[in-house]
């Protein structure tokens, strides 16, 4: 698989929007920049959830998994890890294997901040790495080229870093239909959600160790965390579905 990053290459996993969207988006700048300010200043904080961060379990051909990212890897919208997207995703391979763990995720962090902690972190090999990151970066306006960057320089560092066999990247969620954003926000963001998502996907389809795990879930305010911007039990266990299933059919 080639390594080096090439612009004008990523460029064609891309849709870039139209002259007419941007100008319209450029239109809206002011009451985006109003309205975010509102969201961040009335958005209840969560905690991450509680509970182990490592350990083994399951019995079974033994594997070792890294989960890793911002907030939603954190387990933010769950009461406790057992609940969230490490402990729903545990639960499930634990059946068929010993499943040696580690979560390192922390609330806030951008695919950036991400990458530079990880830098930090000792060298040891993982078989299955599962990350959670990129809406940090939509939110603070980077473009979807660099937005798809930092994911690709992530997922080279998992790789020499981790020793990584297998890379499960969450794709971005259903930002369009989060019941704590206000329009016009919610329909900005969700586009740029969606075009950082078709990116990735296709680019992760030409990687023989990367799979794009859809998020796609059904939202509301029932399976949403009460700040109605992040995943409740609900979709952390639909998420660990997915990522489970795609484990399996390479790992069973």
């Amino acid at each position: 698989m080639t390594e080096e990053l090439n612009t004008q290459a990523i460029q064609a996993f891309i849709e870039e929007p139209s002259l007419m969207r941007r100008l319209f988006f450029g239109c809206l700048v002011p009451i985006l920049l109003a309205q975010g300010l509102w969201v961040r200043q009335s958005v209840p904080k969560i905690a991450e959830a509680t509970g182990p961060r490592e350990g083994v379990a399951g019995r079974g051909k033994p594997i070792r998994v890294l989960v890793t990212g911002d907030s939603s890897a954190a387990g933010v919208g769950a009461p406790v890890q057992a609940q969230a997207l490490m402990g729903c995703l545990l639960s499930r391979l634990a059946v068929n294997f010993k499943v040696h763990w580690k979560l390192i995720a922390n609330t806030g962090w951008s695919t950036l901040d991400l990458h530079s902690f990880l830098n930090t972190v000792p060298e040891i090999s993982y078989d299955i790495v599962l990350t959670a990151t990129g809406v940090n970066d939509i939110t603070s306006r980077q473009s979807t080229t660099t937005c798809l960057i930092k994911q690709i320089k992530l997922v080279k560092l998992l790789r020499k870093q981790f020793d990584a066999r297998h890379i499960l990247i969450s794709g971005l969620p259903p930002v369009h239909r989060f019941p704590s954003l206000p329009e016009p926000l919610r329909w900005c963001i969700g586009d740029r959600a969606k075009r950082l998502d078709n990116a990735i996907q296709l680019w992760s389809r030409e990687q023989p160790d990367c799979d794009h795990i859809r998020l796609d879930f059904p939202v509301s305010t029932e399976n949403m965390a009460s700040d109605g911007f992040h995943p409740g039990p609900g979709i952390y266990s639909l998420w660990a579905d997915a990522a489970a299933a795609a484990i399996r059919a390479r790992w069973s």
